[in-house]
């Protein structure tokens, strides 16, 4: 497959910048695949679209602030954004420097009295290698949360304020999971009362843990789509979890492409610990054609032009073929068409 062919027209005002008023209140494109029916319907419509005692899979990683300000020794400003620890322990992080070139050069940065940290490596990814000397926090998250601001996606135009410390996490994502630099944002139209919902009427939630990185905003620049180097993201399954995913009796609808992965990749693998959890890297390239393996209905948001996130979907729209990307492209076609809203922010579609 091309990339070029993951391409398609977007109006710039079809890009949600802001969350809906209700995360409830978000559109939802409904597509049937055993008839190939398209219906139209509010979030919170949810619970009445959805076929009988699912297991319901979500992410429940919650997004760190991870923007980090720092100044270099003469004065000039820094932005460092923390993307994944490299070496324990958690002193040394994987980040992205701005300006890169200048700080690297100067080697140092830091905010007086908060923390300090040393330019260690400039690595090929276009990362940088920072050690963290913390006086006050005994982790580099900790000094995020405190000093730090969230890392909204490169399209959506504006700083972060005090909505998107709201808006921009799940109502189940966990303090204890702040790992993530992106929200998994399928599950940001979701309300508790939703949720309790969805348990009255009989369907079952299950929690995993797939720290969301900045690869999923990377578009595919390798002229063949199966060229493109896959990154890695890191993910748990609980016990519990998993003996959802080993039970082949169960209907399991996935909240968001995170999910997808995390269970995708457990599924391919031969764990010799069914019992235990397991805490791996997810490298999985999900593109046409693809068998799923545990995954019967995917609720996700509208993806970015020249994706991973785009061919997955598109995969699981006709698994085991390769026409899956036409289908998408039409039905984006018509979300347009009706003034749908785009990306992170914006309406979600579900697949049955």
């Amino acid at each position: 497959m091309l990339t070029s062919e993951l391409e398609f027209d977007l109006p710039a005002d079809r890009i949600a910048q802001s969350p809906s008023d209700r995360r409830d209140g978000s559109r939802l494109l409904v597509y049937h695949r055993s008839n190939e029916s398209v219906s139209h319907h509010h979030f919170h419509e949810l619970p009445d679209l959805l076929p009988p005692k699912l297991s319901i899979l979500r992410n429940d990683v919650s997004v760190l602030k991870a923007r980090l300000p720092g100044k270099r020794p003469t004065g000039g400003a820094v932005e460092c954004l923390l993307l994944r620890p490299a070496y324990p322990p958690e002193t040394t992080w994987r980040c992205l420097l701005k300006p890169g070139g200048k700080t690297a050069k100067a080697g140092t940065f830091g905010i007086d009295g908060e923390y300090q940290a040393k330019v260690l490596e400039s690595l090929p990814s276009g990362e940088y290698l920072v050690r963290f000397d913390l006086p006050k926090d005994k982790d580099a998250p900790s000094l995020a949360q405190r000093i730090g601001s969230l890392p909204l996606p490169p399209y959506v135009q504006r700083p972060a304020d005090t909505t998107d410390e709201e808006r921009y996490q799940t109502v189940y994502a966990k303090d204890a999971n702040r790992t993530a630099v992106a929200a998994p944002t399928a599950g940001l139209h979701f309300t508790p009362e939703l949720l309790d919902q969805l348990e009255t009427d009989g369907h079952k939630l299950y929690d995993l843990t797939l720290s969301v990185g900045l690869g999923t905003f990377r578009p595919i620049e390798t002229e063949r789509v199966e060229d493109h180097p896959m990154h890695a993201e890191e993910y748990f399954l609980s016990p519990s979890t998993k003996s959802v995913l080993d039970d082949p009796s169960l209907k399991r609808l996935a909240i968001g492409t995170t999910c997808v992965r995390a269970i995708e990749h457990y599924l391919g693998q031969n764990d010799p610990f069914p019992k235990e959890a397991t805490q791996t890297e997810a490298q999985l390239f999900i593109r046409p054609p693809y068998d799923f393996l545990g995954i019967d209905h995917l609720l996700t948001n509208f993806h970015l032009p020249g994706s991973t996130l785009l061919c997955l979907v598109a995969a699981f729209l006709t698994p085991g073929q390769s026409d899956g990307l036409d289908k998408l492209k039409e039905l984006y076609a018509d979300a347009i068409s009706k003034q749908y809203r785009f990306f992170s922010y914006g309406d979600a579609m579900l697949i049955l």
